[in-house]
């Protein structure tokens, strides 16, 4: 993530302060982490499941009917995950009460978080 953010973030932004000499506001800048962030979960969350942190853990985001979540679905729990983490994360805290311990998000989404075994998922 440190990456892409860099790539596409800080490169841009320092280019724009040291040739324009121009600092866009806060807002603008906490919007394009966010919109940046956004695609590069919702890529890889529709295309395989997994990011590449999600691999190395071996765990990998689903519909509930084990498909690839939807563009919507990739959406709503983006966007949920946020409203959780900002909320002092209490849509994190939810997964120890959940008796399947998923996420807020992944429930109001209709996803789910499922590790991955060498002959499939479990």
């Amino acid at each position: 993530m440190l990456g892409v953010l860099s790539l596409t973030f800080m490169a841009p932004y320092l280019v724009l302060g040291v040739v324009f000499h121009v600092t866009p506001p806060g807002p603008v800048l906490l919007a394009h982490v966010f919109v940046v962030m956004g695609a590069y979960f919702l890529w890889y969350w529709r295309h395989g499941g997994q990011t590449l942190a999600m691999q190395t853990w071996k765990i990998q985001v689903q519909s509930l009917d084990r498909s690839a979540p939807t563009l919507n679905q990739a959406i709503l729990r983006y966007c949920l995950a946020w409203a959780g983490i900002l909320f002092y994360g209490a849509g994190l805290v939810w997964a120890l009460f959940d008796r399947d311990r998923q996420f807020l998000h992944d429930r109001l989404a209709g996803t789910r978080i499922v590790f991955k075994t060498p002959s499939g998922d479990r």
